[in-house]
């Protein structure tokens, strides 16, 4: 028996479910990760995998990026939390009000879930509408109203939502067909306060819009009353420095940020038009806090990732792209070559593998790949090592730290 294998079972008897997500758990058991460098990772045996997982799309830089640690090392001898306004969660928010313009007002969060939760309430509050819309297989964290017909672990498991969740709130919440904009309409009424979106699907693998999608689903929401509000906590940061918005040419009211904004720290963020966001407490009525907002050593390291990214520039998103690219293609070759019926789907350096000899265009389409073959080259990548998430409804994703040498083990 390995240590990982004995470490979960000694997980088992003190950690609920044996893991802290169940993202995390694959059979027979997961490795234990040891310690992490640029684009890899060691387990508890001592084993190197090429990290293609890069936690879940936080690692755009790597691990371990050189800027991230010096500015993260800085601030602990500073402090390590202090509930008190500092001049660096100001600087934060301006940098990111610099590279998403649709985000005049910035609010400081810890989590994706955070951060989608207070932008369903804040708009709500803002517009006085009970309902929101989403669409199936859209993943916005695991609270009520976002656990409805959702992606990521909710779709891995086969679970239908969540137990426990509560009846009256899932009734609040519509869900439309994503890249079917004639089922968005569908779904609106004057009760709508939001549609809620992930520009591009990251937690069904990787679906991205059709062309004319997202501006479709703008105008419809608009010509509605309600808002738009688009969930970047993965493609922010990710597709490029102005994430889906910039990339698609659409500007929503509310945005939420996460994964790689923090360069491997626990941080988010959601911000919108200077109207809408005041009406957040204490200006406003909507009432959201944290004790962890704007937490300094969180703040340090999301300054430095932004700025590490802007000292890139587009270099940084094209190198990405153009690899992330050849790889999706190689791997669609290498599956051509033996027959097998498959699709790859990609987005700038995100991907997914779907065996499937249709698009995969929908929660629909994802949900009729082969999972049981998937979870066989997941364990396969793991025994070459090559780590990916061991779920077919997550995302592959390449980092700046990746090397040659990664990229043709993978």
């Amino acid at each position: 028996m390995d240590r990982s294998a004995r470490l979960y079972e000694r997980a088992r008897r003190a950690v609920a479910s044996g893991v802290n997500s169940p993202v995390r758990h694959y059979d027979p058991y997961p490795f234990f990760a040891e310690r992490a460098a640029g684009g890899a990772v060691w387990d508890a045996d001592g084993r190197r995998y090429v990290d293609l997982c890069g936690a879940y799309g936080a690692m755009l830089l790597g691990h371990r990026n050189a800027a991230v640690v010096s500015a993260v090392s800085r601030q602990l001898r500073r402090g390590t939390l202090y509930c008190m306004p500092t001049a660096e969660e100001t600087e934060l928010a301006e940098l990111i009000s610099r590279d998403y313009p649709s985000m005049r007002r910035v609010r400081l969060v810890n989590t994706g879930l955070e951060a989608t939760m207070a932008a369903i309430r804040l708009a709500r509050g803002h517009t006085g509408r009970p309902k929101i819309v989403k669409f199936d297989g859209c993943y916005h964290g695991a609270h009520d109203y976002a656990l409805v017909r959702a992606g990521s672990g909710v779709a891995h498991y086969g679970l239908a939502d969540s137990a426990g969740s509560l009846r009256a709130a899932a009734r609040q919440t519509r869900v439309a067909r994503y890249n079917d904009a004639a089922s968005l309409e569908a779904a609106m009424d004057d009760g709508v306060a939001a549609v809620i979106v992930e520009p591009v699907m990251a937690n069904m693998g990787v679906i991205p819009p059709r062309r004319g999608f997202l501006r479709s689903v703008a105008r419809i929401a608009r010509s509605h009353g309600a808002l738009l509000i688009f969930d970047e906590t993965v493609t922010g940061y990710r597709l490029g420095r102005g994430g889906a918005q910039g990339a698609y040419g659409v500007r929503p009211d509310i945005t939420t940020l996460g994964k790689a904004l923090g360069g491997g720290l626990p941080i988010a963020a959601l911000g919108g038009r200077r109207d809408v966001m005041e009406s957040l407490a204490p200006m406003g009525p909507v009432y959201e806090a944290s004790t962890f907002a704007g937490n300094p050593v969180s703040v340090a390291a999301a300054i430095a990732s932004v700025r590490e990214a802007a000292r890139l520039g587009a270099r940084l998103y094209a190198r990405l792209d153009r690899e992330c690219a050849a790889l999706a293609s190689s791997v669609s070759d290498a599956a051509a070559s033996r027959g097998i019926a498959h699709t790859v789907n990609r987005a700038g350096s995100m991907f997914q593998v779907f065996f499937s000899d249709a698009p995969v265009t929908d929660r629909d389409s994802a949900m009729a790949a082969d999972r049981a073959r998937f979870a066989r080259l997941a364990a396969l990548l793991r025994e070459r090592g090559v780590f990916v998430p061991p779920s077919q409804f997550e995302a592959s994703f390449l980092c700046h730290a990746h090397t040659r040498a990664d990229l043709a083990r993978a």
